[in-house]
């Protein structure tokens, strides 16, 4: 019974509902970049580099059933069963990661300048310095009680 107990007080604290919004902002968060990189950075990129879909872009390591040493795409060599190195997809994933780690940077960066204590305002001064014996008297004073002398 303790641990249900237990674990209902952790379900309900602050902390924990605030790490559950996080993941599934972060999940459709994640979704977004994909569609980023997918739909709009790669096309362009892809364009300038003379018409390549980096999704296609691989290297057969061993052929497909069907005996052919070369596909038009990755889909069709892996149905065909080849096996190949995905340098396009792992690109994209580059991409992808680069893009959510910068994103949650800025984004923990803009927060932590928000939770920064603001600097504490300048204290007025109690004290000040005798011209004659520079000895250290409160700020109010006519005379120092030092040496005598008329502020």
């Amino acid at each position: 019974m303790g641990l249900l107990k237990e674990f209902k007080e952790f379900a309900v604290k602050g902390n924990a509902l605030d790490m559950a919004v996080g993941i599934i902002i972060g999940a459709a968060f994640g979704t977004i970049v994909s569609s980023l990189v997918k739909d709009i950075i790669n096309p362009p990129l892809g364009l300038l580099l003379g018409g390549v879909d980096f999704t296609n872009i691989y290297v057969l390591l061993k052929a497909g059933k069907d005996g052919m040493t070369h596909y038009p795409t990755l889909q069709a060599a892996q149905a065909a069963g080849a096996v190949t190195l995905n340098v396009g997809v792992f690109v994209n994933a580059i991409i992808n990661f680069l893009i959510v780690s910068t994103s949650v940077f800025l984004i923990i960066r803009a927060i932590n300048i928000f939770r920064r204590p603001q600097p504490a305002p300048a204290a007025t001064p109690t004290t000040k310095d005798c011209p004659e014996c520079s000895m250290s008297i409160p700020i109010t004073a006519k005379r120092c009680p030092h040496c005598t002398s008329q502020l």
